[in-house]
Order: C-alpha cells, then structure tokens, then sequence
C-alpha cells in the first residue's frame, strides 16, 4: 500500500480516488466500487466484526485507498505500510453533516437488505462501527468526525500525512507524493446530484426476463 486515505466519505474522496489514479497510485479502493465485488465486501465486513485475517484478502490487489471501508481500519494500515503516505481529507463538519446525511445516509435507508453483503458490510464499518448506530444525531455524529480527525492528527507523524481540501487540486498533492503535476483539471467528481444518480440504479430493482408486452 503507497497510499492510505484516512478521511470520511463525502471529505472528496472519489475525486481523490481518481487523482491517485491518474498520478500511478491505483487501483484505488473507495466504497463505490464494492458494489461490483460482493465478496471483498463482505471479507471487510468480516474484519470489522472480529476476524482481522481478513483485511489484507479484502485489500488485495490495491495501492492505495480512500473512504470507508479504508478509513475505518486506518490504524491498522498505517501501521501495518509504515511506508505509505497518509492523506486527511478535510471538510467543514456541518457542511460534511449534511452531504452525508441527504447522501450515503438517506440512500441507507432505502437500499435493498435482502443478504445484499455490500449493505451489511456498510452497517458494520459505517453506520454501527463508526457512528455506533447514532448518524441521525447530528450532534454526535460531527463529534465522531471530528475526533476521528484529531485522533490521526495525534497519531500520525507530521511529515507523513497530508491535510487536503480537495479544492486545492493537484498542487500540494503532486507535492507530497514527489510527482509531477499532470496539465490537466484536478477530477470533480461525487456531488449530491450525481451520487444520488448512482445510488437509485444501485437501488432499483433489476428488470424482470423475458417479459412479454
């Protein structure tokens, strides 16, 4: 692993992800893409409830990670890559609130959870394991997130992590991970209009076969 995104989902970690990518750091995990992989899903699950042998087969094959499920295990993987460099995604916590809440929170409640381990394995690291079931307190929920940033700005030495907004763009990432700066727009990417498109053809129940008109 080269690179170890701690920051909460809705911090910009898809466009991170994309960025990571495009600079050689990928593949890259983010939740989005362990709806297609139901199998990791449920290895990451199976590590939050107990069975850390788990975590490195449901990391296979990655270079880097941003959002959950990575960011619920960020101990264990800067310790266990003391190489990897360490990226804090920042956001204004009551502008995170609600991002999240009418996003991957509202999305929650509708998703299909008919064994589906995608959704148990998102109970188990974010809305039980980080959030303690406790997400709808608003109160709570941004102290969680705001703890979680000061506990791994305690725990991470200086020189390896980055803070970053990723309003920034590419100047202060290229910069921390001694690469150049590609001459292209850094990637925008997961705003509330375009998740919720991706969250309803996730939801939506699949066309029957062979259906007759």
């Amino acid at each position: 692993m080269d690179v170890v995104g701690v920051g909460f989902g809705r911090t910009g970690t898809l466009s991170l992800k994309f960025a990571l990518e495009r600079l050689g750091f990928g593949p890259c995990l983010h939740m989005s893409g362990l709806f297609e992989e139901p199998g990791r899903a449920e290895a990451f699950r199976r590590a939050a409830e107990g069975d850390p042998a788990s975590l490195p087969a449901a990391l296979q094959g990655f270079r880097s990670t941003v959002d959950w499920p990575g960011a619920f295990f960020w101990r264990q993987l800067v310790a266990g890559h003391a190489a990897a460099k360490v990226i804090l995604t920042l956001r204004d916590p009551d502008a995170w609130y609600d991002s999240a809440h009418r996003t991957i929170f509202q999305t929650a409640q509708i998703a299909p959870r008919d064994g589906n381990p995608t959704v148990a394995m998102i109970e188990a690291v974010v809305w039980e394991g980080t959030f303690g079931g406790r997400f709808a307190d608003r109160d709570h929920a941004i102290r969680v997130f705001e703890e979680h940033n000061a506990e791994v700005r305690r725990e991470v030495a200086a020189d390896r992590l980055l803070e970053f907004t990723v309003s920034e763009g590419w100047a202060p990432l290229c910069a921390f991970l001694g690469v150049p700066v590609p001459d292209e727009p850094f990637p925008r990417l997961n705003d509330t209009a375009s998740f919720r498109e991706r969250a309803q053809a996730v939801s939506r129940p699949a066309e029957p076969t062979g259906r007759r008109s």
